[in-house]
């Protein structure tokens, strides 16, 4: 029987100097000037270099070339962004043929940006897996073309934290945040929290007290506005808050559909982070760059107000089902708008004009059994 090798123990080979430590075998003496050399790129065990962590470069997950691409004036520049629906195949996964047309939509409608897994594309109702993987998808498709801000806020802020290093890896542009919800904060812990996450990359902060529960006072705001990843604020409260940040340069996108072309043109928002662009995405681009245009803004006010009869997504899940863009399945607790709405839909359709919204069907009055309500998927 062959004799067993002698192997290194694990002491000897991590240096550990403690009794039974095997002795090193000596090492070659080195010249002056290779001594030299090397202490000058010799790091201590267990530690970086002093001028290997910097608060901008030490960024978790992140690699140089998705940080080289993701710029803050980038975002701020924005005027027209999306927040793109979600549609779903009838077992309730994501229908990604479906979601591309969208996008391609958006595009070539005039959208800049467009925020995955929002409140209008339902990424509440999402895994986070789920929520990451259309996040790489959308940008993989379509990052060269539009910007791509995921939703990775959570009312938690290691799930915050671990959501955005994740989207950011995955290439996304900029980041939207939302106030923790439900479980409300002190205004130290609002600070805290944006805190933990701003350094990650470019920053939207989403303030919609209507959902969370809890308003982001300007004193909140105006404290985080020095970080250099601080974008703006995607603000849902009036044209008076609007007004109170542009005022101090801060870049603000009006949140209400049906506020934002007076937040735009007589108050300084920058532009719009918008659902009715989900169906009109020319025409709201008129209004964002082409002037103020008070009668189309008016001609439009009927859809906006439609769309929000019930709580978003719920109209917009319903007309798009109606447009034939995607399919009838709504992923549960959402339910479609009662038969009378559907109905109403297809009148504002027609006075406003078909060729103005997406896909290229008729828009049909759907029937309750057309729609599956999806409880497990």
């Amino acid at each position: 029987m062959m004799a067993a090798q002698p192997t290194a123990s694990p002491g000897a080979r991590l240096g550990w100097k403690g009794p039974g430590a095997p002795a090193s075998p000596p090492r070659p003496a080195l010249s002056r000037s290779a001594a030299a050399a090397l202490a000058s790129h010799r790091v201590s065990r267990g530690k970086f270099s002093a001028a290997a962590i910097t608060t901008d470069d030490y960024l978790p997950m992140r690699s140089t070339e998705v940080k080289n691409r993701t710029s803050v004036d980038g975002i701020k520049s924005l005027r027209l962004i999306t927040a793109i629906k979600t549609p779903y195949l009838p077992d309730g996964r994501f229908d990604l043929e479906a979601y591309d047309s969208l996008i391609n939509t958006q595009i070539n409608g005039g959208a800049e940006g467009v925020i995955v897994g929002g409140t209008t594309g339902e990424g509440h109702l999402m895994s986070w897996d789920e929520h990451i993987m259309l996040i790489g998808h959308t940008v993989n498709c379509f990052g060269t073309n539009i910007k791509v801000i995921g939703n990775t806020g959570s009312n938690s802020t290691r799930e915050a934290i671990h959501a955005s290093e994740q989207g950011f890896a995955v290439g996304m542009h900029a980041a939207l945040h939302v106030n923790p919800y439900y479980g409300k904060t002190s205004t130290a812990g609002l600070i805290s929290h944006f805190d933990e996450v701003l350094p990650m990359g470019p920053t939207i902060i989403y303030n919609v007290p209507a959902r969370t529960g809890q308003d982001i006072p300007p004193a909140v705001i105006e404290a985080l506005s020095a970080h250099p990843n601080m974008a703006g604020v995607k603000e849902c409260v009036g044209h008076e808050r609007v007004k109170c940040y542009t005022d101090k340069g801060i870049t603000i996108w009006s949140g209400n559909d049906d506020e934002f072309h007076d937040s735009r043109w007589k108050y300084g928002a920058t532009g719009v982070i918008s659902v009715a662009s989900n169906l009109v995405p020319g025409l709201m681009r008129s209004l964002m760059f082409e002037g103020e245009n008070a009668a189309l803004n008016e001609k439009l006010l009927p859809l906006m107000k439609w769309l929000f009869c019930e709580p978003n997504p719920i109209g917009l899940n319903t007309a798009l089902a109606q447009l034939g863009v995607v399919r009838p399945v709504f992923r549960r607790p959402y339910a479609p708008l009662s038969l009378q709405r559907r109905a109403e839909f297809v009148r504002i359709v027609e006075a406003i004009g078909r060729e103005n919204f997406v896909g290229q069907k008729e828009v049909q009055v759907l029937d309750d059994d057309d729609f599956v309500l999806i409880s497990r998927y």
